[in-house]
């Protein structure tokens, strides 16, 4: 089994967890200030989910006609590029006197330049480590993601309480400014996976994907139940108010001992095995949310939960053995368009279920309804998830 040791010893991967640790930490900046600025300004649960997820939405769209951009780009461009919508966004988010609707089309006009681009980092990451390296490699890349969720959203919660959140949507910027550079001048420039029309190409093998019987329940598994869990994410402002930066906190703790244990620890035939049991966990402790917990103890729970996402992994091995190399980028760049548009598509969901709920405590009822959802769809998907791991797609 593949060490931390042996992992680091590569430099491009050194080189590629340094972008990814600056990238990560202006998405978790930008999202906090930018869900705290529409919160306060609207004071809609409805607006405050849509600006922290409902981006990936216009992704989902868009992606239809540029996601063989993955594949189709070189991967350091490609990467340079995302860097430098980063920036562009973050800086725009500090203009004066925006409204609600304009901050929104600064967002969509992001991830549409994200939806050419988002199998980038992680075909790559296939190309640099061994192939029995990458769940290890993908996991610890995770642990940079939960890392940063943990520091960028426990810190930004203490910054906002002594400054606006234009200062963080400026640190934004200066870290995707950052990852550009780090890019540049630590990767090399390694040529296109593939070569055609991009919307010829992206219609083509997104509709391959999509109607395979071994890959579209995969697909599904990775998308659902944990977009209708983040829709309880969603939440956590409208929850807790200023105290939801420690809530997300908790939930990155989670999700970054998840990957670890996952990803270091548990074999390759344990991990399929454990993608159920995950996925329930992931879902089971927002049943408790109607009780309207403490902020400690809803934390604790939260924790919990995003042990879940762990399940992740084992999915995303099962994806890279089922995918020919030459579509690989598209095939990664589908599984986080999916996931991001069906996190954000749980985060409107759940939203617009808070605004109309009756009753008292229409936050904790939404959280603990949208868990109920999450279960039963983990639940319908067992029978079809069983197909990719008996044999090879070759998609």
């Amino acid at each position: 089994m593949t060490t931390y040791r042996e992992l680091f010893g590569i430099g491009e991967f050194r080189v590629l967890f340094v972008v990814r640790l600056f990238a990560m930490t202006g998405v978790v900046l930008s999202g906090l200030a930018l869900g705290t600025v529409m919160f306060h300004e609207t004071g809609s649960p409805l607006l405050t989910a849509a600006s922290l997820f409902g981006g990936p939405l216009v992704q989902l769209v868009t992606a239809r006609y540029l996601l063989a951009s993955s594949d189709l780009m070189r991967p350091r461009t490609a990467m340079i590029v995302m860097a430098s919508i980063s920036t562009t966004t973050a800086t725009l988010q500090m203009l004066p006197g925006l409204s609600w609707w304009m901050r929104f089309l600064i967002l969509a006009g992001g991830y549409v330049a994200m939806a050419a681009t988002s199998g980038t980092v992680l075909a790559l990451l296939s190309d640099i480590v061994p192939k029995d390296a990458f769940v290890l490699a993908r996991a610890t890349m995770n642990i940079t993601v939960g890392g940063m969720q943990i520091i960028g959203n426990g810190v930004g919660a203490v910054l906002l309480a002594v400054m606006s959140p234009s200062w963080l949507f400026a640190v934004a910027a200066t870290v995707g400014l950052c990852s550009g550079l780090t890019s540049r001048y630590g990767l090399a420039d390694r040529p296109a996976r593939a070569a055609g029309k991009v919307v010829e190409r992206s219609r083509r093998v997104n509709r391959e994907l999509l109607t395979s019987p071994v890959l579209k329940p995969l697909y599904l598994m990775m998308w659902v139940p944990n977009g209708l869990v983040v829709g309880c994410e969603a939440l956590f402002i409208p929850y807790a108010t200023d105290d939801a930066g420690y809530l997300l906190a908790a939930g990155a703790v989670g999700m970054l001992l998840g990957d670890i244990v996952v990803g270091r620890f548990v074999p390759e035939a344990l991990r399929d095995r454990l993608i159920l049991p995950l996925r329930a966990l992931l879902a089971v402790p927002f049943l408790v949310f109607p009780l309207a917990p403490p902020v400690p103890f809803a934390a604790v729970l939260v924790g919990l939960s995003a042990v879940g996402f762990a399940a992740s992994l084992p999915l995303q091995e099962r994806l890279v053995r089922n995918t020919r190399e030459d579509v690989r980028g598209q095939a990664f760049g589908l599984s986080t368009t999916g996931l991001m548009a069906g996190q954000a598509t749980g985060a409107v969901l759940a939203g617009g279920i808070a605004e109309v709920f009756p009753g008292d405590r229409p936050v904790g009822w939404t959280m603990a309804t949208m868990a109920v959802l999450s279960l039963l769809v983990s639940g319908v998907l067992r029978q079809g998830l069983r197909r990719s791991g008996q044999r090879d797609a070759h998609v």
